[in-house]
């Protein structure tokens, strides 16, 4: 038994000596969003041949790799910056600057060590910039989207799924996919950048005109869940964990509309994920949505956080039918730039071959 552990041992130290230039992409332990992520870029980078790449939510002991840190998390233990192996070539994630985020103090120190920061958005690279990063190394590339489970339902389709959900069929759908409220419990504190004061306050005003029902997924919903139950709009909530995210796709498929109501986002993700259900999208200007959307073409983009403009753009999508297809033809077509096969290719040749090559 011991002869056998100490031969694991000695195989774990080979292989994170072994294959110098190979991609380790670390993700949280907690951190699904990330994880999926990570596993979408390595698995596209292996079935292209373009390189050797896992992810790990630990990065100790190896040398001579591309260790990519997945969101600015994982680059922290108990608040401090990890220690890392200089023979490694480090990538950092920033995905968008909270203006209280203390570590953002960290950032020259983090401009030293980090030998490219990627983010999503030219929004937060800007940010990134402004607060110490050097900007030839903030590269900008999008966020990805499978294309494979994402895709537009039929008119049967949707009927079936929405009787399997337990969602009524004369209803018109409004979906919220994402984590509103502060911590991993009920979420009843909103956590602001988000913006689920101004989902609730469009909720509510489109209550008064539509027969609307709200389908919400995601950790920490409470906040939202208690206004919606006092404002009287009836809601159905379904928590989708790690392993189960591709059930995403049928979510996506019954919704009639999808707002995206953050104040500040690196994404969102779910712009093109409503794009490739064929599901028209209402957002603030925020994000990667003004670097991908044309306004008025494939979706409605407001600026500013008022939800009287955001009503104006629902009404207008919930009001035409003929606009709806407009909207959603355009945006299908324009959402195949996104698959995650297109996007990392876009990390191989921006980040990772200029990485290898300074090697």
């Amino acid at each position: 038994m011991f002869l056998n552990k100490a031969k694991k041992i000695l195989q774990t130290i080979k292989n994170r000596l072994d294959n110098k230039n190979e991609l380790i992409y670390i993700v949280e332990p907690s951190g699904w969003s990330i994880e999926w992520d990570g596993l979408q870029i390595t698995r596209s980078l292996e079935k292209d041949n373009l390189m050797k790449a896992r992810i790990s939510d630990m990065q100790f002991g190896f040398r001579n790799k591309i260790i990519h840190f997945g969101s600015v998390n994982c680059i922290y233990r108990n608040k401090k910056i990890k220690k890392i192996h200089k023979s490694n070539k480090i990538v950092l994630t920033w995905f968008h600057v909270a203006p209280d985020d203390k570590r953002i103090r960290d950032i020259p120190k983090l401009n030293e060590l980090v030998d490219i920061v990627h983010t999503s958005c030219q929004l937060t690279k800007k940010n990134l910039v402004d607060m110490g990063f050097s900007e030839d190394k903030v590269v900008v590339i999008p966020l990805g989207v499978d294309l494979e489970f994402f895709t537009q339902a039929s008119n049967e389709e949707k009927k079936e799924i929405k009787e399997r959900l337990g969602l009524p069929l004369d209803k018109i759908i409004i979906g919220s996919f994402q984590k509103d409220g502060q911590g991993w419990g009920e979420g009843d504190k909103p956590k602001m950048i988000k913006g689920p004061d101004l989902f609730c306050d469009l909720a509510k005003r489109l209550k008064d005109n539509y027969p609307i029902h709200v389908l919400l997924t995601g950790p920490a919903r409470g906040y939202v869940k208690n206004i919606l139950e006092e404002a009287k709009i009836p809601f159905t909530h379904k928590f989708v964990k790690m392993e189960d995210y591709l059930n995403m796709a049928d979510y996506y498929k019954v919704l009639d509309l999808y707002p995206i109501t953050s104040r500040v986002e690196g994404g969102p993700k779910a712009v093109l994920e409503a794009w490739a259900s064929g599901v028209p999208a209402v957002s603030t200007r925020v994000g990667m949505v003004p670097d991908i959307m044309d306004n008025g073409a494939d979706g409605f983009m407001i600026d500013g956080f008022d939800v009287n403009k955001l009503y104006d753009c629902a009404a207008r999508i919930l009001d035409n039918q003929v606009l709806v297809y407009q909207l959603t033809d355009n945006a299908l077509h324009k959402v195949k730039e996104f698959s995650w096969g297109q996007i990392a290719q876009r990390y191989f040749n921006n980040i990772y071959k200029r990485l290898r090559n300074e090697n």
